[in-house]
Parts: structure tokens; sequence; C-alpha cells
């Protein structure tokens, strides 16, 4: 086969496309996950050849009887980064405790859909080292709300109920809605059960 024809065979194969939209290589998607189930969802993933990451960090944890001892705290919850293809991406979004994908909502994808979210290998590879390395306590402050943002709850039992997000003096975050005359009702919620609006 000449180098033209060579060429020609490489052009015939679109490049980004393995037979699903979008990503063809490995990238790093964000699944968001049920509260607690983050390790085991990784595991499971991993069990399978994916590729996955918790965002951990070795603290020492004392309970209330005193006693003492290392723990791996999770740092960003209801998080597991997945690195893998579009194609394997689409596989496991039915996992049973994996509800969705991140999406990128800055970005314009020309449709109504947000297209999925996907993490520069860089700021994972940042990610990780600051966690193995810092000697004190790293804590994330997700950054897709801001003070009385239009939000709503996308599960839990007050799924579908809209208000503004507040955030406490603690950290904490609180959804406030209003109720007219009466004036507003407030819950503490965390972010990751909200989406804007």
């Amino acid at each position: 086969m000449s180098d033209n024809q060579q060429i020609i065979g490489v052009a015939a194969v679109p490049t980004g496309v393995d037979g699903a939209e979008g990503v063809t290589a490995a990238k790093w998607f964000v699944a968001i996950t049920a509260s607690r189930h983050e390790k085991a969802v990784a595991e499971q993933l991993a069990a399978t050849g994916i590729e996955t990451y918790v965002a951990l960090q070795r603290e020492m944890h004392q309970w209330a009887n005193g006693r003492r001892r290392m723990v791996d705290r999770v740092v960003i919850s209801s998080v597991v980064f997945v690195r893998c293809t579009e194609r394997q991406r689409r596989a496991i979004v039915g996992h049973p405790s994996i509800y969705r994908f991140m999406t990128n909502r800055a970005a314009d994808s020309g449709t109504l859909r947000s297209p999925v979210a996907t993490i520069p290998d860089r700021e994972i590879a940042k990610l990780k080292f600051m966690l193995g390395q810092s000697d004190i306590p790293v804590d994330f402050t997700p950054q897709q709300f801001r003070q009385h943002d239009n939000v709503r709850v996308i599960r839990g039992s007050l799924r579908g109920l809209e208000g503004t997000v507040m955030q406490n003096p603690d950290g904490t975050h609180t959804l406030r809605i209003s109720l007219s005359i009466l004036g507003g009702a407030t819950v503490r919620i965390p972010l990751t059960d909200l989406e804007k609006i």
C-alpha cells in the first residue's frame, strides 16, 4: 500500500468518533452517586476494568466514646470520577447507585441539553496531589451555585420543590421556599440534591 492510500484510509475514519458521539479516548467524567456510596460504586466499576477515583483524605477521627482511628474521609460527597470512553460511560449510566453524570452548563452544545462535563487529567492530578500531600483537612467548595440562585431539588423526599439557595455561616446550605403571604420556609439541604434553574 502506498503512503497516499494509507493517508486516505486514516482520513476515512472521522477523528473523535468511536461509534458513539463525542469522546473517543478515555476522559474523566463526574458521576453523581447516592450519598455514602462513593467507595462502593468506585470498587464495583473498578472490578469491571474502569478506572475510578474518589477524592479521599486520610485523617484522624475521634468517636464520642474516645476511640481514635485513621480513616479515609470522602472530600467531595456523592462524586466518583470515572475515566472511560463515551461508549463505556453510556453503558454504566444505568448503575443503580449512579444518579446521573454532571453536565457542563456553561458549554453551548447547539442543543437544548448541556453536554456531559469532562475533567482534564491535569485537574485530577492536582486534586490527587493536594489530598495526598496536605497535612490539614481539605474541604471542597462547589461553585455551581451562588447565594440566591434559583434551584430545584432533584432527589430525595423534596424532589421537584423549587426555591433559592442560601449559604449558612457554618458552611451548610439552606433551601428557601417562598410562601407568599406567610413569608418563607427554609430547610437545610446538600448541594448535590439541587440543580440550577
